[in-house]
């Protein structure tokens, strides 16, 4: 079994920061690709950044240049570092793993639980 745990989320002012969390455990073999996600009301949910094994990024043009994608030393951790908040940045974040297991073959896709970010003032 694969836990993801998110963390982070929280009310921030406009123009404010934020670094959002995804830890993964359980029988991980290899992450070969991480991605976060955000859903606001109302609105479907829409991909905002991915880092590959090889550490490549990309980025969704709404978040370009304030957003920076990154995993860490245990490569078990995604983070997400979020400056310049605009209130339109408000909605859940979800992070999303690609991953294998050392319990059988193949890849597989999980979930977070997601973790609500608000910028408010």
């Amino acid at each position: 079994q694969v836990q993801l745990v998110e963390s982070g989320g929280d009310l921030v002012q406009p123009g404010g920061s934020l670094r959002l969390s995804c830890k993964a455990s359980g029988s991980i073999s290899s992450i070969y690709v991480a991605k976060w996600y955000r859903q606001a009301p109302g609105k479907q949910r829409e991909w905002v950044a991915t880092i590959t094994s090889g550490g490549s990024t990309d980025y969704a043009d709404s978040v370009k240049g304030r957003f920076t994608i990154s995993r860490g030393q245990s490569l078990n951790t995604v983070y997400l570092q979020m400056n310049s908040l605009k209130a339109e940045d408000t909605a859940v974040y979800y992070c999303n793993l690609v991953l294998s297991v050392t319990t059988r073959g193949g890849t597989y896709s999980y979930w977070g639980q997601g973790t609500q970010v608000t910028v408010s003032s």
